[in-house]
C-alpha cells in the first residue's frame, strides 16, 4: 500500500511538474515532443517543446523549450557550449555578454525554459525564476536552431523534439 502511495504521489508530482512548465512557457503551450541529449553515451539533459495547443512547430509562432539537466554543469560550461553551437551553426553573434547574464552554474535536476518573444527575443527561466531576456535580431532561429534547427547535433534527438 505504501509503495503505490509513493507512486501516485511522483506521478501527481510529475504531472504537476509538466503543467507548470507549459503554463509558463505561455498560454495554451502543451508538450509537442521530448528527447534526452546523449553526449558519448551519457546522458545531458533531458528537453521537451511547447508549442500552442502541441502543434507542429511554426518558426513564426511563440514557442517553449525545457532543459532539464541530468549533470552538473558550471555558467562557464553552458555560455561556451551555446557560443561554440552558435559559431557551428552560422555567423558569430555578439550575445556573450548576454548569456553570462542568462545562465548560472546547474546542477542535476535544474530546468531552464527558454520562451519566444517574436523573432528576437527569447526569455529564460531557471527552476521557474526569470534569468533574464536575450535580444538579438534573428536570435530566436539561431538559438533555438541549436536544439530545433536542421543542423543540430543530433537529427534524431530534434525528431523526438519536433514529435516526429
Amino acid at each position: 500500500m505504501r509503495r503505490r502511495v509513493l507512486l501516485l504521489a511522483a506521478l501527481l508530482a510529475a504531472s504537476v511538474a509538466s503543467v507548470s512548465s507549459a503554463d509558463a512557457a505561455f498560454s495554451g503551450a502543451s508538450e509537442r515532443g521530448s528527447a534526452v541529449y546523449r553526449h558519448l553515451g551519457f546522458p545531458v539533459y533531458e528537453a521537451r517543446l511547447f508549442t500552442k495547443g502541441g502543434a507542429p512547430l511554426d518558426w513564426n509562432r511563440d514557442f517553449g523549450l525545457e532543459l532539464r539537466y541530468l549533470r552538473n554543469f558550471t555558467q562557464y560550461d553552458l555560455v561556451e557550449s551555446t557560443m561554440r553551437e552558435l559559431n557551428r551553426t552560422g555567423a558569430p553573434l555578439p550575445v556573450r555578454s548576454q548569456l553570462e547574464t542568462c545562465f548560472s552554474d546547474v546542477r542535476k535536476g535544474d530546468r531552464y525554459l527558454a520562451v519566444t518573444d517574436g523573432p528576437d527575443r527569447i526569455s529564460f527561466r531557471l527552476n521557474g525564476t526569470r534569468t533574464c531576456t536575450l535580444s538579438h535580431p534573428q536570435i530566436t532561429n539561431r538559438f533555438m536552431g541549436i536544439f530545433l534547427g536542421e543542423n543540430s547535433r543530433s537529427a534524431s534527438f530534434t525528431r523526438k523534439l519536433l514529435g516526429q
